[in-house]
């Protein structure tokens, strides 16, 4: 596991970053597909893990939470708008004929939520930001000591920072709202759902100030 900042660490993956998992605190972010499951519990082991946050709805990000939840023992957190989506494995719905296509797809195992998380929860020393658009109930994680935003796929870094691909995107122009609100905070350290962390807010704001709509 590769330490970012106090108290977060990034799981190892397999390509490196391109599905991204996290240790904040004592608490699991995101969990990748279903063939992650082993990977991710083979770092674990040995550590203290209260609790697994989902930041969205979507298959590689919650395609191992039933097994890591179910072989630790703790219970499995997610935005409110999204956790029926986990629980009944239900597929978000994405404008255009391939998320249509993708849907019709194996899902991974539903889990129960018993944390439906809103904007000003606290998450291990951070604190939950309600970002929809990606998905209807996407949250992302800040912690103003040091500037640390863990924002899901609000962006993405493949290889370049720039908004998630439309084809898989709930509602883009909520999306572009939600990525003008994070650049807005200016953090230090951006941990993203797909791509390398990110040390340049003056970046991050470029590519908000860049998509349509913006003044």
């Amino acid at each position: 596991m590769r330490q970012l900042a106090v108290g977060v660490g990034q799981l190892l993956g397999r390509p490196p970053h391109f599905m991204n998992a996290y240790l904040v605190d004592d608490v699991l972010v995101d969990a990748g597909t279903p063939a992650a499951a082993g990977r991710i519990l083979r770092q674990l082991r040995g550590r203290d893990v209260a609790a697994h946050v989902v930041t969205h709805a979507h298959p590689d990000h919650f395609g191992s939470s039933h097994a890591v939840c179910e072989e630790l023992g703790i219970p499995l957190w997610a935005g409110a708008d999204d956790a029926e989506a986990i629980e009944t494995a239900t597929p978000v719905p994405a404008a255009g004929w391939l998320p249509g296509m993708l849907a019709r797809g194996k899902m991974p195992p539903p889990h129960p939520v018993s944390r439906r998380l809103v904007e000003g929860d606290q998450v291990g020393s951070f604190t939950v930001l309600d970002v929809p658009g990606h998905s209807p109930g996407h949250i992302a994680l800040w912690r103003e000591s040091d500037r640390t935003l863990l924002c899901g796929d609000v962006f993405f870094r493949l290889p370049k920072v720039a908004a998630p691909w439309n084809f898989l995107t709930f509602d883009v122009q909520r999306n572009h709202q939600a990525m003008r609100r994070l650049a807005a905070l200016r953090p230090e350290l951006v941990l993203f759902g797909h791509g390398k962390p990110l040390k340049d807010p003056d970046l991050l704001s470029r590519v908000a100030d860049a998509l349509p709509g913006s003044e």
